[in-house]
């Protein structure tokens, strides 16, 4: 794979279809599934757990004879999604009576555990960072807030001007305590510019090596429907353009026996934690909370 490769734009009718395979590595994948009014699709698990988050729209996902039908939110500037857990060695049908798109987000594994929905109110959002290095994650399937085998995902939302990603920092080593081997998937949207629908944003990726694995170095513009593949090096930051928040959803997968997401910050940068205690978080922040129990309720 060339250092250009790295930088998937967005494919054909929004579709983004990432394996071990096309990566090049072992365990992560997404893919992201558009389907029309009416539209279904059916997929073996094969030996990799998924999990189908709702993009834009809502679903019906069935799994291992049960079918959890999935709220969604009319896009991911909106609000925090429910989704549903599929196990290996399964078929998976999602069902969208009204359409809309929908990661599929996957890592290779060993155990199988059992089918599962998790409904938005669950979801713990937190708020990273302080100043212009403030950011929202959704904390949707990170090592401590969801059960899964080797999967880790969680959603990013940059409000425009600001970095994420930020101190640079990488997980491409196995040193027990202070670091984990995790590929990593960046998938990206871009908000449109306020009252002008029609203004498509950008945003930027930064990747360096870091004397691991690759020597992966990526500097790309980001646009929706972007991939940017890590597989080492020190990521960040992530820039979103004044004017455009940006979205991004990360998927992590590795070797390690233990699932856990722990990261080592470059040094050149990693003072930058230190300021943050004197500066407020973004008073745009967050750009939505959870829904309680009752507001989900159909």
């Amino acid at each position: 794979m060339t250092s250009t490769s790295y930088h998937l734009p967005a494919g054909d009718a929004g579709s983004v279809d990432v394996s071990p395979e096309s990566a090049g590595w072992g365990y992560s994948s997404l893919r992201v599934l558009p389907l029309p009014p009416g539209g279904e699709h059916t997929f073996p698990t094969g030996d990799s757990e998924w999990i189908v988050l709702p993009l834009a729209g809502g679903c019906a996902v069935t799994v291992d004879g049960r079918t959890f039908p999935l709220h969604g939110r009319w896009n991911v500037f909106a609000g925090v999604t429910d989704f549903a857990y599929a196990p290996r060695d399964s078929e998976v049908t999602v069902a969208a009576p009204d359409g809309g798109r929908f990661a599929l987000v996957g890592a290779r594994c060993e155990n199988r555990l059992p089918a599962r929905y998790r409904p938005a109110a669950e979801v713990p959002v937190e708020l990273r960072g302080s100043g212009a290095c403030s950011r929202q994650v959704n904390n949707f399937a990170a090592a401590d807030t969801f059960e899964a085998d080797r999967l880790i995902a969680v959603e990013v939302l940059t409000p425009g001007g600001n970095w994420s990603s930020y101190p640079p920092h990488k997980h491409d080593e196995h040193r027990p305590g202070h670091e984990s081997e995790l590929e990593e998937i960046y998938y990206f949207e871009i908000a449109a510019a306020p009252g002008n629908p029609a203004a498509e944003g950008v945003g930027y990726q930064r990747v360096t090596p870091s004397g691991h694995g690759r020597g992966t170095d990526v500097l790309a513009e980001v646009r929706t429907g972007d991939v940017v593949l890590i597989p080492d090096g020190w990521h960040g930051p992530a820039i979103a353009a004044p004017g455009h928040d940006m979205y991004y959803l990360n998927v992590m997968a590795g070797p390690g026996s233990e699932r856990r997401w722990l990261i080592s910050d470059h040094p050149d940068h990693a003072w930058i934690r230190e300021s943050w205690a004197d500066q407020p978080v973004d008073p745009r922040l967050p750009l939505y909370d959870a829904p309680t129990a009752q507001e989900e309720r159909p």
